[in-house]
């Protein structure tokens, strides 16, 4: 009982002061967590809804060794071969998510897919860059956008 009543004393004068509060880096942490979790669960849609619409997707975030980041979706769509970023967002500040795919990381999808052809060897297949943006509102069915061609392609 006194060991109870210690511990409650404690905890009761940590948190008045302020000390059962998550640190910056822990609260930052979290947050990064929660972005990767938002980000999984919008490219798994986006891998569903793609092959809803045809496409054969044949990879999930590559990666290639010289670059950073990923793409995050690689698919036939017909006779083309699609290189797809998803942007998700959770809440309506920052814009669409489309306008997160900047000239620097246009650049980056072009390198990786660049290093995707060459490794598997597809020289002349025509191909394409995509766009899946999905806003998913909590509680409410993802609005989603394919923009097919989002921008430069081979």
């Amino acid at each position: 009982m006194l060991f109870a009543r210690t511990v409650f004393r404690v905890v009761n004068w940590l948190a008045a002061r302020g000390g059962l509060m998550p640190t910056e880096a822990e609260t930052e942490a979290e947050e990064h967590r929660e972005r990767r979790r938002t980000g999984v669960r919008g490219e798994t849609f986006a891998y569903w809804y793609l092959r809803r619409q045809g496409y054969v997707v044949v990879r999930r975030n590559y990666r290639a060794a010289h670059c950073r980041g990923e793409i995050d979706l690689i698919g036939w769509d017909g006779d083309v071969l699609a290189f797809v970023e998803v942007k998700t967002r959770t809440t309506p500040t920052g814009g669409p998510p489309e306008r997160m795919v900047d000239a620097a990381k246009r650049q980056e999808l072009l390198a990786m897919a660049r290093d995707y052809l060459a490794r598997r060897k597809l020289g002349e297949v025509r191909y394409r860059f995509d766009v899946v943006a999905l806003e998913a509102r909590p509680g409410t069915a993802p609005a989603v956008r394919l923009h097919k061609g989002a921008f430069g392609a081979g």
